[in-house]
């Protein structure tokens, strides 16, 4: 039980529920095509990965194709502002999971020059009034670490200002 503390055990339906801490220590290895991504990141700048047979621009960039399942290599700039496709909203807030407190919404988010659309948080915007097709675009972290969440969320396009 040395990477283990148990917080509390509960019975919940019938059932013993064991709450605990599981503490894993790991290294994780972006990848090559993950870490050309976040380096764009960590300059407030969003690139895409074009496969040249089919013309497809990957955002976030993958290794293969899911289209033609060539391997891609071609970096490209996309721009900050795209299109939300579709949303969810989030009522709960679960710390470990969410970065930010609820409620607020996760979306796809098909930005200007790429083909896939990309997932993160939506603010800035009443939640009731979130409907796919409004334009988006990105907010950057002022001191970008070279992360995903280097984009703190995505804004009404025109009303981006300050950082998250």
């Amino acid at each position: 039980m040395d990477n283990e503390t148990i917080l509390e055990v509960r019975e919940k339906d019938g059932l013993l529920v064991h709450q605990g801490v599981i503490r894993v220590p790991y290294t994780w290895a972006a990848g090559e095509a993950a870490s050309q991504f976040y380096a764009g990141l960590a300059r407030k700048v969003i690139y895409g990965i074009r496969c040249t047979h089919c013309d497809m621009v990957f955002v976030p960039p993958k290794k293969t194709c899911h289209q033609c399942f060539a391997e891609l290599g071609e970096w490209v700039k996309v721009s900050s502002r795209g299109v939300l496709e579709t949303f969810t909203v989030v009522h709960y807030s679960e710390p470990e999971l969410h970065p930010v407190q609820a409620p607020f919404a996760y979306g796809i988010i098909k930005l200007d020059g790429a083909s896939t659309g990309m997932a993160h948080i939506i603010q800035g915007v009443d939640l009731d009034r979130l409907q796919a097709g409004m334009s988006l675009e990105a907010v950057f972290k002022e001191q970008p670490e070279g992360n995903y969440l280097d984009i703190t969320c995505f804004r009404p396009a025109g009303e981006a200002k300050g950082h998250g």
